[in-house]
This record gives structure tokens, C-alpha cells and sequence, in this order.
């Protein structure tokens, strides 16, 4: 498949912030309305706010495109194509995979995870088999409930962010501090923050972030940190054998 963009665009975009989180020059707050929303008091019985541990790797989707199963890198281009060996390794990952997935995405929908076979921020000691963690999906441009996620998630046997809250608001420090220390897989220096997704009768509202502000994107990627690349063990077979890596 040549390089381009099966969907058009984007695979998936940008999350706005919730106040105190650490941005980079890119990123945008969200609403003030909709902070408070997330973190101090839900507008009424119908809103539903699921708070989840953000986790850090490369955000990756699966699509199903007029009936093919195409893995995508956020920008949109197809895995096969990036710039770089761990993406190409997902594309590789789901070319295993394709019967699997095509069993849950009917055309036009797609699954959208943190690809964590190698460190970019954060080292993690536990984590699940498959290093492929699902925290949304959609069916065109529409985003799926979260129930609907955690199904696709669980028919294919695959992990799915970590679930903090489910229900009223939830301040930002008991987020955390359901995280725990190290978070669900074991983060060295503790998880990077977390995610709000707001949902409305139904259907998903809105969504929002909050990173830790002592957070250091691609800390460990071989281009920001001048060393080889950091692996996580469990997914060392499929990687370069000569790579270094920890656990």
C-alpha cells in the first residue's frame, strides 16, 4: 500500500486540557464550563463521566476500510509506511491479527489504543501481553460509547485504559490517587496523568486530559535521549534482537 491516508485525515485528533495540566505549544485548554463539568460538579443525573488512566505510547488505530483492515499512526498514513521501526512493528502486529478484527469492526469503524511495545515518557513493568492498550473508538466520525469500547476490547481480548470513576464528577487529586503510585501496568515514576470522557444520554459529549506537570514526552526515545531504544521486555521477540531494553 503506497503512503497516504485511508481516512482522509487525522486517525484521531488533539484532547484539551483541564487547568494546572502541563501543555505543550500545540495543545489547547478546554471550555471552563466543561472543566468544571469534569472535576467539580455534573450538570445533572444524565451526565456520566468516566475518568481513566492516560497511559503513554504511540497512539495507533485500527480501521476497517471498505472491508480492510488497515493499521494507522495518528497522522492518519498507514503503519506500514512510518518513519519508524516500532510503528511498522504495530502495522505488522495487526496484519496477524486481520480475522480478529474484522469479526468487531463492521466498515467505517475503527479502534484507537496507546501502542506501548517501546518507552517513549515512561518505563512500564506490567503490562499485558498484547502492549496495546484501547481508550476509544469510532463508527465514522462519531465517537462510541465507552461501553461499546470496553466490548470490542474484551471480544478481542485485548487491555483497555484503566477505569478510575464511573459517574459524578471526580476531582484531579482523587484521580491520581486512585492511580496509585505506579498506575495499572506498573509505571516507573508513577502514571502521567489521567482522562475524562463525558458522556450524555448516550452519546459521548466531550472529552479531557490532565498531565502531571514534571511529565517529559519521549524521554526515553532514542532521538530525544541520545541512547538505544527502550523495549519492554515482553514485547522484545518481536522487536531487534540487538536493541537494548528493560522491564
Amino acid at each position: 500500500m503506497s503512503e497516504r491516508k485511508p481516512l482522509g485525515g487525522k486517525a484521531y485528533g488533539s484532547i484539551g486540557h483541564l487547568p494546572c495540566s502541563r501543555m505543550g505549544p500545540a495543545d489547547h485548554h478546554v471550555h471552563p464550563g466543561q472543566a468544571a463539568i469534569c472535576i467539580e460538579k455534573s450538570r445533572d443525573r444524565h451526565d456520566r463521566i468516566i475518568v481513566t488512566e492516560k497511559v503513554d505510547g504511540a497512539c495507533v488505530s485500527v480501521a476497517n476500510v471498505d472491508g480492510q483492515i488497515v493499521a494507522l499512526i495518528r497522522a492518519g498514513y498507514t503503519a506500514e509506511t512510518a518513519h519508524y521501526e516500532h510503528l511498522r512493528i504495530f502495522g505488522r502486529w495487526v496484519d496477524g491479527r486481520r480475522e480478529q478484527f474484522l469479526d468487531v469492526l463492521a466498515p467505517g469503524e475503527r479502534l484507537v489504543g496507546e501502542w506501548m511495545a517501546l518507552a517513549h515518557g515512561t518505563v512500564y513493568r506490567v503490562l499485558p501481553h498484547d502492549p496495546w492498550v484501547i481508550f476509544d473508538a469510532f463508527r465514522g466520525g462519531v465517537r462510541m460509547t465507552f461501553d461499546e469500547v470496553l466490548e470490542r476490547a474484551s471480544v478481542l481480548r485485548l487491555a483497555s485504559v484503566p477505569v478510575l470513576s464511573d459517574g459524578p464528577a471526580f476531582r484531579v487529586e482523587d484521580a491520581l490517587s486512585a492511580c496509585g503510585e505506579t498506575g495499572a501496568f506498573g509505571a516507573e515514576g508513577g502514571p502521567e496523568g489521567v482522562v475524562y470522557r463525558v458522556e450524555r444520554k448516550g452519546k459521548v459529549d466531550f472529552l479531557a486530559k490532565y498531565v502531571r506537570p514534571d511529565k517529559a514526552d519521549g524521554a526515553f526515545l532514542p532521538e530525544i535521549s541520545g541512547q538505544g531504544p527502550v523495549w519492554h521486555r515482553n514485547f522484545v521477540p518481536l522487536a531487534e534482537a540487538t536493541n537494548d531494553h528493560r522491564s
